[in-house]
């Protein structure tokens, strides 16, 4: 593990994990340490996976101001640890929450990317919907054994104020965030709780009030290639939004993976890892 301090004082920690290129992997959650990222479905093989936890979760430090945990606030500790890595540009991947933080990022600083990786994304920051057609994907798994109880959860998770109030349901909600229901969901679902912040959750993106228009302007101008993946089973982006929101850049590849839900590199890593490293070495 190693440590930088960011701009205001704040000690945020990361890891290098694989050989390779960098690869700068921003977790989601909101307010999951990057631990739950593990080595991305083995594509530490062919990156140095650049793994930061969020100020306030993991090995990083809370700040004493949680209002620095917004979303938009954020962008500065990416930068920060972009300069202390003493890369001019780089290749930055975000993952659910860390998307919509990437996507801000991109519009900040557009010219530290060398390429934009955004898996199943969160479209909150930029103001458009995550869970268009999110009945159909959950009406098409009903036949699972575990549906009518992840349903029962996912309708309190919808109508719960806080973070707090959605966390007693989210373990029999978890079965709709994957596409199998085996083993290492269980355990990668399980190990939630002990990897989650609260508080930096319930600060992601409170009294977050964008200039949507201006970030969509921003976004629509940006150079670099951008990889969008979506699960074709995942509620949060469904594949539905992920092809509406494909129109905010210029250069994207749309990629929808069958059978994946939010976590696409555990339902097929191989399918997942052939997929980000293509768009990579085509964008270096």
């Amino acid at each position: 593990m190693d440590f930088l301090t960011s701009y205001d004082g704040t000690a945020l920690a990361f890891r290098a994990l694989g050989d390779g290129p960098p690869l700068l992997c921003l977790p989601g959650g909101p307010g999951r340490a990057a631990e739950y990222l593990g080595d991305l479905g083995g594509l530490s093989a062919h990156r140095t996976l650049i793994l930061p936890d969020t100020r306030g979760t993991g090995a990083s430090a809370t700040p004493a101001d949680l209002t620095t945990c917004r979303v938009d606030r954020l962008v500065a500790d990416v930068e920060a640890l972009r300069h202390h890595l003493g890369l001019d540009r780089v290749d930055l991947l975000g993952h659910s929450a860390g998307g919509s933080l990437a996507m801000l990022y991109a519009a900040a600083h557009p010219d530290r990317l060398t390429s934009l990786t955004l898996v199943t994304p969160s479209f909150a920051a930029v103001g458009l919907p995550s869970d268009t057609g999110a009945e159909d994907v959950i009406a098409a798994r009903a036949a699972e054994p575990w549906h009518t109880e992840a349903v029962a959860a996912h309708r309190h998770m919808k109508t719960a104020k806080t973070f707090a109030e959605a966390a007693p349901y989210r373990f029999a909600f978890e079965p709709l965030m994957y596409g199998r229901w085996d083993q290492a969901a269980r355990a990668h679902a399980a190990a939630d709780p002990a990897q989650r912040a609260l508080p930096v959750s319930e600060h992601y993106y409170k009294d977050y009030t964008p200039d949507t228009g201006e970030l969509r302007r921003r976004l629509g101008t940006l150079a670099c290639p951008v990889l969008l993946l979506a699960g074709g089973m995942d509620l949060w982006p469904t594949a539905e939004s992920a092809t509406d929101a494909a129109s905010l850049f210029p250069d994207v590849t749309l990629a929808v993976q069958r059978g994946a839900a939010h976590y696409p590199w555990l339902d097929d890593p191989q399918t997942f890892t052939a997929t980000v490293e293509r768009f990579l070495s085509r964008a270096s």
